[in-house]
Formats: structure tokens, sequence, C-alpha cells
């Protein structure tokens, strides 16, 4: 227990260190220092607890007083922004609702219900405690670079950098001890913690606009934990526990406790960004960079489905899991679509990150041991590409000073190492045999074994416009426009270390496809479904794992040392000599320019938000009306 003891301490205390020791040097050692200690614990741990889950009672009289400590100081820093700062008293009382909720209830109830084991130990929290403390920790050092960049750029920005590793820091610890919780009061806190982190963190820059989404991401989150602090009152009442996995094993006993986890499955919503709730995800593109991709791939919108994935067992055939199937499949059908007419690269991402969420909650919501094993391989593959994507594309904007995909003409030329690593992220979000694809295959095969043949045409319709999207932008950067200048030399050291490893971990991620599932995967469900099964078959994940080594391999041994023929470039006219112009028919010199196509007329992003909203909001109501009539005998 000690080693998670320092996995939620050491960022913690570097929080503080970096928050109270402010110059450069200092920051600059403690960053690095305490990253590499997070990610050397997180390995640590994994070792350790791999194919050997515990789980630990912690038996400190004081914790129940540390819990709602720490809930009061969270309630309070937000209420100061609610009510003191910006004056947006209708969230202060979303806040107030659920503390109260929570205090009334630890005060009354709470402290006599018996708790077996306040911390679960399994392969699906090891395997969220390695993405969350090598991906976060790789961001952390990222962001040492490309802040000080951005505050060069940005001079009409205070510069917070030390409130902002303070939060970052803040932030990880929080995600470990959610994720290693069974105790939902203590998993409470920590999501509390998350949700203001990232309000926080999303609202950096102090613009209206950064404040206005800040304050959407909060209050969006505070009616998540609002339902998680009903759902605990509920079930504390009701059943006498606030275990998760005594939720767990009251549902695979038929006792009615759907109402409980309906509640779970909503507050996960909030916080994975399904529609109607995609806008807070969106509106943290405002942030810098680090903060994006902490957002989207790696820790927050992680949270909201390792909750739903811990609850798969009892989902499916009832209306809180329909409820979560058509929400998912909703989400992931239209984000898909509205990514398409997006040339904003962070919008791209944004939108696809809840497509591939929405996936995620699909497959948990259909509760078969096949669409939870490839629900977790989704998030493993989602989570190492989609941050380096999101770096990729932070550091792209500052050199180009521009992240729309319609200005990385020449990038293969100007900017060749950092072109790679985008096309490495890209290759394992659509590309076969990378991971991600082969999960979607896993997915089908899941809809179809579980009997829901609308699912999977949502699948193949989604996954086709995700192939449409990738391929554009693929097709954008490795178009070869000759380059005047090389623009890396501006990126920093420590860049680089971040954007190289998470390329290398997304390639090592592919090939050791079959390891992760046989000995990280599979062993969490024979314990959670008690049986055993391989969903794609071992041999053919073998041979997917050599086809990317090859992928890996062939052209660093046949690209280099090789005479390259050079010719000219034909173009729609007379070339000028330098492939970045020619001749039209009028005689005028012509740039070359290449442009994508975006359907805005089809897939425009108000219809299809619209579209997403109002469909995942009325099942939402109608699920919750059967749910409660069933649950209060109306």
């Amino acid at each position: 227990m000690s080693l998670f003891a320092l996995l939620i301490g050491v960022p913690l205390i570097a929080a503080f260190l970096v928050f109270c020791l402010r110059g450069n040097g200092a920051r600059n050692a403690i960053v690095p220092l305490a990253s590499a200690v997070t990610m050397g614990l997180s390995v640590a741990a994994a070792v350790k607890f791999f194919g050997h889950p515990e789980f630990f009672k912690l038996a400190a009289p004081e914790l129940p007083m540390v819990i709602m400590a720490l809930d009061i100081i969270a309630a309070v820093v937000i209420l100061y922004y609610t009510l003191v700062r910006f004056k947006r008293p209708w969230i202060a009382l979303l806040e107030l609702v659920q503390l109260g909720a929570v205090f009334w209830f630890e005060k009354t109830v709470g402290h006599s219900i018996d708790i077996a084991a306040n911390i679960a130990i399994d392969n699906f929290a090891m395997i969220m405690v390695l993405i969350v403390g090598i991906i976060g920790s790789l961001i952390a050092v990222f962001s040492l670079g490309y802040m000080e960049e951005f505050q060069k750029e940005h001079r009409d920005v205070e510069d917070r950098r030390p409130f902002f590793f303070f939060v970052i820091f803040l932030f990880l610890s929080a995600m470990f001890g959610l994720v290693i919780s069974n105790n939902l009061l203590l998993m409470y806190t920590c999501w509390e913690i998350t949700s203001l982190c990232s309000f926080l963190l999303i609202g950096y820059t102090q613009t209206e606009e950064a404040i206005n989404n800040s304050f959407k991401a909060l209050w969006m989150n505070l009616l998540g934990g609002l339902a998680f602090a009903i759902a605990i009152v509920w079930l504390g009442l009701e059943y006498s526990t606030v275990e998760l996995s005594m939720l767990v094993n009251l549902g695979r006993s038929s006792e009615p406790v759907e109402l409980a986890v309906a509640l779970l499955v909503f507050c996960g919503f909030t916080k994975a960004a399904m529609m109607p709730f995609s806008g807070w995800l969106l509106g943290a593109m405002v942030a810098p960079t680090p903060t994006s991709a902490l957002l989207h791939s790696s820790t927050m919108v992680k949270a909201g489905v390792f909750l739903i994935i811990k609850l798969c067992p009892i989902l499916g055939a009832n209306h809180a899991g329909l409820m979560t199937m058509f929400v998912g499949g909703a989400t992931f059908l239209f984000a898909s679509c509205a990514a398409i007419s997006q040339s904003d690269g962070k919008k791209v991402l944004a939108y696809s990150t809840i497509s591939n969420l929405g996936l995620i909650v699909c497959c948990a919501g259909i509760g078969s041991y096949e669409a939870a094993w490839t629900a977790i391989m989704i998030i493993v593959f989602h989570a190492v590409a989609k941050s380096l994507m999101f770096l990729s594309v932070g550091t792209a904007e500052q050199q180009l000073e521009s992240r729309n995909i319609e200005n990385f003409d020449g990038m293969f030329c100007s900017m060749p190492r950092l072109s790679l690593c985008m096309i490495i992220g890209i290759c394992g979000m659509f590309l076969a045999p990378f991971g991600m694809l082969i999960s979607k295959w896993a997915a089908m095969k899941a809809f179809v074994d579980a009997g829901h043949p609308l699912l999977l045409l949502v699948l193949v319709f989604g996954s086709s416009t995700t192939l449409f999207y990738w391929t554009k932008w693929l097709g954008k950067i490795t178009a070869f426009i000759p380059a005047k200048e090389n623009l890396e030399e501006g990126i920093h050291g420590v860049q680089w270390i971040a954007l190289r490893v998470l390329s290398a971990l997304t390639i090592i991620t592919c090939i050791l496809f079959p390891g992760i599932s046989q000995y990280g995967v599979i062993p969490y469900l024979e314990v959670t479904y008690q049986t055993n099964m391989d969903v794609i078959a071992r041999s053919n994940l073998l041979i997917m794992s050599m086809m990317v080594i090859l992928l890996v391999v062939l052209p660093l041994r046949f690209g280099k040392g090789r005479k390259q023929k050079q010719v000219v470039t034909n173009l729609a006219g007379e070339n000028s000599g330098d492939n970045l112009s020619y001749r039209g028919a009028a005689g005028q010199t012509i740039p070359v320019t290449l442009r994508n196509w975006y359907m805005e007329k089809w897939f425009g992003e108000a219809k299809m938000k619209l579209c997403g909203f109002i469909l995942c909001g009325s099942c939402l109501l109608i699920e919750f009306a059967i749910i409660l009539g069933g649950a209060f005998h109306v």
C-alpha cells in the first residue's frame, strides 16, 4: 500500500514545490524529476500487481475526516470562483447541493457503514495507472518547453506557470486516487478534484472566452458530480454500502440497483463528454495545448469511461445498458461526422476524441466480455496516439502560428521529424494493422454477437467518416511541397523528448497488442466475468504485430543510403522550376496550394451537434423516466 501512497504523494508534493519555488531553474529541475519518479512508480505498481488483484481496507480512522476535508476545500475554491470572483450563483448551487447531500450522508448514515475495501487493485486499474503515470508525466515534461514559448508569444497573458504546473500535478495525484478507489466516497472526492483542476486549466489565459469555457466545463462536471452524490446516498440508504464492487455484486444478484447504476453512468457521460455534454471538451481547446492533451487523451475523459467500464458487467439488457449503448453510439456517429467539416487541427482532434469515447461507452453498454475487452483496448490505443497528436499539433501551431490543417502545406519538408510524429499518431488512430482499427474490428464482432444490428450500422458509418477525415489530414502533411527553411529549430529539447517517447510508445503498444491483451486485459475480464475466451485469435494478433514491425522496419531499411532521383513536380500548368508555382493558361504565375474537401453542407458542425443533442438528450430523459418509475413504483 505504501507504493500507492507514493504514487499519489509524489505528484502532490511536486505540485506544492513548483507552486512555492517559482523560479524557472527550480521548475525545470522539479518537473522532470517528479515526472520520472511518477513514471517509475507507475511501472513498479504495474509489475507488482498485474495478475495479482488485491483489495485494501485502509483501517485508518481519520480517512472519513480527510475525505470530508478535501470535499470542503474543493467546494470552497469552487464557491470562491462562482460567488465571489465571477458571480455565477447557479453553478455554486450545484456544488452546494451535492456537498450538502454528501455531508448529511456522512454524518447520519455513512459513519456507521462498514467498508470492507476502500482500495481495489486489478489489471484495469493498473492499465489506467500506467496511462496516467506515463502519458500524464510526459505531458508535464512537454509543458516546460511549450509554456515557455507560449508566454513569449502571448505577452498579454499573465505568466502563471507555477500555478499551471501546480494544477497539472494535483490533477495527476487525484487521477491516481480515482482509478484505485473502491470506496465511492473516496472516488467522489477525487472526481471533484479533477473537475476543479480542469476548470482551472481551461481558464488559464483568463480571457473572456477561456473563462466562459471553463465555467461550461465546471457546471457540466458538477451536474455529473450531483448524480454521483445522489447515487452514493441512495445506495447507502437502501443497501448500507458505498463500495463499487458491492454495487456490481448486487446487480449480478438481480437486486434493483438500476437507479444507482444509471446515475453513475450519467456521471460518466458528463466527464467523458458524451452528447449533449460534449461542449465542455470542445471548449477546452482554448487552453494551452498541454491542457488539451491532458484532458482529451490520457486522464480527464478516461475517468468517465473508467467508471462506466467498471459497471459493464451489470449493464446490457436493461434500461441503464440501453441508455449507455444508445448515447455512446449516437455520440460516436455524429461526432465523427462533425469532424469531417473541421479544418482546425485541435477541433478535429476534439471531435475524434468525443467519437472514440462514444464507441468505448457504447461497447461498455453492451456489457459482454467481448465488448468490455474492446472498450479497454480502445482506451489504451486512444490514450497513446491521441496524446501524441495533440502535442504534435500544438508544436506545429507554435512554429507555423496556425493550427489550421490547410496551412500545413509543405510541413513534411519544413518540419520532417514533427511530421513523422504526426504521421505515426494518425496511423495509430485509423490505419491497419495498428491497434485502434483492430479494436474497432473487435467492436463489430461484439455488436454482432450481442444481436444489435443497428449499432453495427452506426459503427460502420462512423468508422467510414473517421477514415475520411484522417485520410485528408494524412494526405495534407505527406504531400511533397519544397520548403525554403527548416522550422524545427525553435522546438525545445523537452518537447522532443515527449514527442519521441510517445511516438515510440504508439508503435510499441501496437507491436505488443497480443501481450497487452493476454497479460493485461484478459486476466481482468476472467475475474470479472468468471470465464475465459479469445475475442481475436492469438495467431491473428501475432500476425498483426508482425505487420506493424514490417511497417516500421522496411522504411528504415530501404529509405536511407539510396540515391533519390529528383524530378520536376507535375503541376496544373508550366512549372516555374521551384515546384512552388506554375504559369497558368493566361500566363499568370500561380502559387501551388492543396485544399481539402469539408462538405460543410452535409456535415456541418451545428447540424451534427443538433441531431446528436436531440437524440441523446431524448434518450436520457426517456430512460431515466422509466428507471425512476421502476425504482419508486410510480
